[in-house]
């Protein structure tokens, strides 16, 4: 069965994360994706960590029929998460030969996705304005740190300097710790979800008009623009959020809280609920004491509540009331280490574990979209490509190059 997108063609020049992870997404939905990478090179997350290949062949678990790639075969975990689904076209996009096959394809493609720094792709005639000329009908979208305008426009950007100086650090981390940056990349992240939206935005949009768009989009404006109710916080009241730890500035009891042996996530996120979880606890005079009774009143009163509760809570193990709380429909979770996520039975139930054959790595695991179409399931038929596993098929079969073309782009390190 197809994909909702089948039919729609990517073509890729993003590397790293943002952009790579929009277009994986698109893959998944069934759009056929052309990364283009560096010759010899490739996506620079093919080298962030230990080669898989090592690691494979210490776990026995390489395919006996190697391929030993022309173009190189390093590939990591970080660049296996991010690039499922697409075809690998390496292409030395500095050479005018190398251009020239961006711009054929470029003909054929309803989306470009690109991050290079602002005005890098103009000189090679690769930006919107070049290639809509060519393709009028073309999505063009640029991810950058800090869009096409402003002072900060030519300025590198990169997830943790994002997550820094757009607030999030701020935020994040213990009320007397220092700042914290979120464990994953949640700004490069949030900009490939955005860019995912904008992207089907204006396909939509073309196919009503017959017109292409270009679509400008910001690590800095996404950070930014989902700081959601911190930042309206702010704007609508001029005091400065701080870090809470776990604690939630607007919602109380929302929290880590402490139990016999350690500690669990509570979030209570309304009144009924908050009765509901007195009376688990045996505390229910609280649940009508005027001091807790609404959330408004137990912001105000938060440390005395916690600490009434933390009496209680101490008296068990988070397990025991996780499972109690639960059992009331009373919103609460352990805190779960990577192996316990995978060992969680929902893993199980909802298919977020599944694999895919790999040419060398053999059946490799995967994280499944979290998308559950009724009538066009997400097909995982294709990982995440050896550098340049498909050059000579693309340039072969999309854009009628000869056996002795690809030959010479190959001798003159085009491809």
């Amino acid at each position: 069965m197809s994909g909702p997108l089948e039919g729609l063609t990517v073509l890729d020049l993003s590397r790293v994360l943002a952009g790579p992870w929009a277009t994986q997404v698109l893959a998944d939905f069934g759009a056929k994706v052309w990364k283009v990478e560096r010759p010899k090179k490739g996506d620079d997350t093919r080298h962030w960590g230990e080669s898989l290949k090592n690691i494979r062949q210490k776990q026995g678990c390489l395919e006996s029929e190697y391929i030993e790639s022309e173009y190189g075969d390093d590939i990591s975990a970080y660049y296996l998460c991010a690039n499922r689904g697409k075809q690998s076209l390496t292409v030395d996009i500095t050479n005018e030969s190398g251009q020239n096959i961006i711009k054929q394809l470029a003909l054929k493609a309803d989306i470009f996705v690109e991050n290079f720094k602002v005005g890098n792709l103009a000189k090679y005639g690769l930006d919107y304005p070049s290639l809509s000329k060519l393709n009028p009908k073309l999505v063009y979208c640029s991810i950058t740190g800090f869009g096409q305008t402003g002072e900060y426009a030519n300025q590198a950007g990169y997830d943790a300097m994002i997550q820094a100086s757009a607030g999030l650090m701020s935020v994040t981390g213990e009320k007397d710790g220092e700042p914290q940056k979120v464990g994953v990349a949640v700004s490069d992240l949030m900009t490939g979800m955005y860019a995912v939206s904008g992207i089907l935005a204006a396909i939509y949009h073309r196919d009503k008009t017959g017109k292409g768009q270009y679509i400008d989009l910001a690590l800095f404006d996404t950070q930014v623009g989902w700081l959601a109710n911190q930042s309206m916080d702010y704007l609508m009241t001029g005091e400065i959020p701080i870090k809470q730890g776990t604690v939630h500035p607007s919602i109380v009891p929302y929290q880590t809280v402490e139990s016999a042996n350690g500690k669990f996530m509570l979030a209570v996120g309304n009144d009924s609920q908050f009765k509901k979880c007195m009376e688990v606890l045996g505390l229910n005079k609280l649940a009508t004491d005027e001091k807790f009774r609404t959330n408004n009143v137990r912001i105000k009163n938060h440390d005395e509540l916690i600490e009434l509760m933390t009496q209680v809570l101490k008296s068990n193990s988070s397990e025991y009331w996780v499972k109690k709380l639960s059992k009331e429909k009373i919103p609460c979770g352990s805190i779960n280490n990577i192996k316990q996520v995978f060992e969680h039975p929902q893993i199980k139930a909802r298919n977020t574990k599944i694999s895919i054959k790999h040419p060398n790595l053999g059946d490799i695991p995967q994280v499944a979209n979290p998308i559950k179409f009724s009538d066009t399931p997400i097909q995982y038929e294709k990982a995440a490509p050896i550098l340049g596993e498909d050059s000579e098929s693309i340039l072969k079969n999309e854009l009628d190059y000869t056996h002795l073309e690809i030959e010479e782009l190959k001798r003159l390190g085009i491809i």
